[in-house]
């Protein structure tokens, strides 16, 4: 399974959090035992102070586990040789269609 995604960035879990970017990137299965994916995603900020930056993700996401890290890798902009890391937590998962609202906190060093 590979997937490619241009996804809503908000500052909160609520479908009526204010949008702050988008996540675009891809992820694909990887994992032969467990459900696992590869990430590489950029976190394109659109509005607000980093507004025109970039943070780029990229590594394994082991979906199951209550919170996954995965590391900051570089990005653009304010986050210019940009190093650092995500954790990932799941809010929300929607077993019939496939849709998550995924928890991101990011720490990037830059």
């Amino acid at each position: 399974m590979v997937a490619v995604v241009d996804d809503i960035l908000t500052v909160g879990p609520e479908i009526s959090s204010e949008e702050v970017g988008r996540a675009q990137g891809i992820f694909a299965a990887t994992d032969q035992n467990k459900f696992s994916l590869l990430m590489a995603f950029n976190l394109v900020f659109t509005k607000g102070e980093f507004s025109g930056s970039t943070g780029s993700m990229y590594g394994r996401n082991p979906i199951m586990s209550k919170v996954r890290e995965m590391p900051i890798i570089g990005g653009t902009g304010a986050f210019r040789f940009g190093r650092g890391y995500a954790q990932a937590k799941t809010f929300t998962f929607n077993t019939t269609s496939g849709n998550a609202v995924v928890e991101y906190n990011v720490y990037i060093w830059h």
